[in-house]
């Protein structure tokens, strides 16, 4: 499939006139939605290259990250959809081409991760605030750098900010073998934790082990949770990263401490839960919004993660890559019940 549309993509190209081939310089591949639907919206399309305002700087993107919420944007179930067409991706890294008139942060050639509210990611060119780049450390590589974003500010957001975690306490982060859940188990190990992560393949269990995780369960097996409760000595989970609520969160209220803190993360459906199970625990519920970051916070993460890169605990574990030209295959792995192993990366 993706070899077809590579040819495709080929003949589009040499059916420029000559006025046309003059302007190429401005143009950029880019993947782009014009309705909201399944795999099949996906279009790889020759647009402008967008211009950088006086505080943004144009990012020749590298890489750019694959998430679940690029998902729930094509298929129209995101709580907030943007106007159409659009440019998907929240996060990309890449090399400084040029700088705004205000721009300070930054100079031409510099290694960065841009962190994409609005999206725009899913192209050869991007651009963003200076508030919202940051610099890529020269011990990851650009693959690694489109994994930042949204996988560690929503891991450190959930657990620093709103859950407080402290060293010492057991966290349980159910579904960490994707982008995000390793974020969380390596940040939790940085800060004391003792880490319990759950896969639900062979594959995801081992990239959990990698990621530094205390012990790990296959969250298929009916019996995981009691096995993973059996390690708190009765006394439950300090904290929980949840990334399937609507899987798992029913059962999640019954292995919490008293006084737990459950971060949700993800959820692709309604679940009912027993509210009494929070009454016994005085268990807190808080959902996570990445874009409810302040910029000072923004900073504060950006900052950290350079620190924990340089110092090599910030590990983004890529899984597989894609060109542009399978991005619906890329997008169909994203959704598949394969069980996550890492991070998915389109590369330019």
């Amino acid at each position: 499939m993706c070899s077809s549309l590579r040819i495709y993509g080929h003949i589009l190209k040499t059916q420029f006139s000559t006025v046309q081939c003059i302007s190429i310089r401005h143009l950029m591949r880019a993947i782009q939605i014009h309705q909201f639907g399944g795999p099949d919206v996906l279009q790889v399309n020759n647009v402008e290259v967008p211009e950088e305002k006086e505080n943004e700087v144009l990012v020749q993107v590298k890489r750019c990250g694959i998430n679940p919420v690029d998902v729930y944007i094509r298929e129209g179930g995101f709580a907030v959809l943007p106007p159409l067409p659009i440019i998907l991706g929240k996060e990309a890294s890449g090399v400084v081409l040029r700088k705004g008139k205000n721009v300070t942060k930054f100079k031409e050639g510099d290694r960065v991760y841009c962190c994409l509210p609005w999206n725009g990611g899913y192209a050869e060119n991007v651009v963003c605030s200076q508030d919202h780049t940051f610099t890529l450390s020269n011990k990851l590589s650009f693959s690694q750098g489109a994994g930042i974003y949204v996988p560690y500010f929503t891991a450190y957001r959930a657990l620093v900010i709103k859950c407080q975690m402290k060293a010492g306490e057991k966290l349980l982060v159910h579904g960490a073998s994707g982008g995000v859940g390793i974020a969380a188990v390596q940040l939790a190990k940085q800060k004391g934790l003792c880490v319990v992560g759950t896969a639900g393949t062979e594959a995801g269990l081992e990239v959990v082990k990698r990621a530094g995780a205390d012990y790990v369960f296959n969250h298929r097996e009916e019996n995981h949770l009691k096995r993973a409760y059996e390690i708190t000595d009765g006394k439950g989970f300090d904290v929980l990263f949840e990334n399937m609520a609507h899987v798992n969160l029913g059962n999640d209220l019954m292995v919490l401490s008293q006084k737990a803190r459950l971060a949700v993360v993800g959820s692709r459906n309604e679940v009912k839960i027993i509210p009494r199970h929070l009454i016994y625990s005085e268990a807190m519920i808080v959902g996570i919004k990445l874009s409810a970051n302040t910029q000072e916070e923004m900073q504060e993460m950006g900052e950290f993660l350079l620190k924990g890169a340089n110092e090599g605990w910030v590990n983004p574990i890529v899984d597989k890559e894609f060109d542009f030209d399978c991005a619906k295959e890329a997008h169909n792995l994203m959704i598949s019940n394969r069980g996550a192993r890492g991070k998915l990366i389109f590369k330019t």
